[in-house]
């Protein structure tokens, strides 16, 4: 008989088959206090070395006073050593240079010519999204549902949903389902149910049974 499923503010719900907590794996959402970062439930991330600041971990960038946030949905999974490059990180570089003088004298929000010009864009990852094993999401990046990070990928600008993206740069290698499928998908929207009632249709999830989760989407609770 299988254990309850951890509810969503657990910090580390991960048990292996001894019994001990794997303290490299964290819901996201407990284990982050930052004002820029937001989280959707029961996404998660791992780390061979377990971090003492997650939030720094994953977007070392990313200050309590930035501009720009960092928005991740639920059911998220993000492998070791992936970083989220996110606009603060950036320097100006339209001009002849890129060197930051402002910064050495203090004036990190003066306005000053060799600082980057008005806020930088929001990260955004979608739901259901697999982040391999030390890709960098680069600032402004937006993410669709159901997207596949390859390990190691450099990627930003706009990836479709349900795309699988790799390399460096990271282009979208495919699609995982035609444009009809990934509406539909779309337009069930399975992320947003309660978790007991995802664990009951568990099998067309992760089967690929679209006939029944649009079957159950139309039940509704129950």
């Amino acid at each position: 008989m299988p254990a309850p499923f951890p509810p969503a503010q657990s910090a580390h719900p991960l048990t292996l088959p001894d019994g001990e907590i794997h303290q490299g794996t964290v819901f996201l959402k407990p284990a982050i206090d930052h004002p820029r970062i937001e989280v959707g439930d029961f996404s998660y991330a791992s780390a061979f070395e377990p971090p003492a600041n997650w939030a720094a971990h994953l977007a070392p960038y990313l200050h309590p006073l930035s501009p720009e946030r960092l928005i991740i949905g639920r059911f998220c999974q993000i492998a070791d050593g992936v970083v989220f490059v996110t606009a603060s990180a950036n320097h100006r570089r339209d001009g002849f240079s890129t060197y930051p003088f402002a910064i050495f004298q203090g004036d990190f929000d003066s306005g000053r010519p060799s600082l980057p010009q008005g806020p930088g864009p929001d990260t955004v990852i979608g739901h259901d999204v697999w982040i391999g094993k030390e890709a960098r999401i680069l600032p402004g990046a937006q993410i669709g549902d159901g997207v596949i990070v390859g390990a190691g990928a450099v990627v930003g600008g706009k990836v479709p949903p349900y795309s699988i993206v790799a390399g460096n740069p990271g282009r979208v290698l495919r699609r995982r389902f035609d444009e009809a499928t990934i509406a539909r998908l779309s337009a069930v929207a399975w992320w947003d149910w309660p978790i007991e009632r995802i664990l009951q249709h568990e099998a067309a999830i992760c089967g690929a049974d679209l006939p029944a989760l649009e079957a159950a989407a139309e039940a509704g609770p129950g």
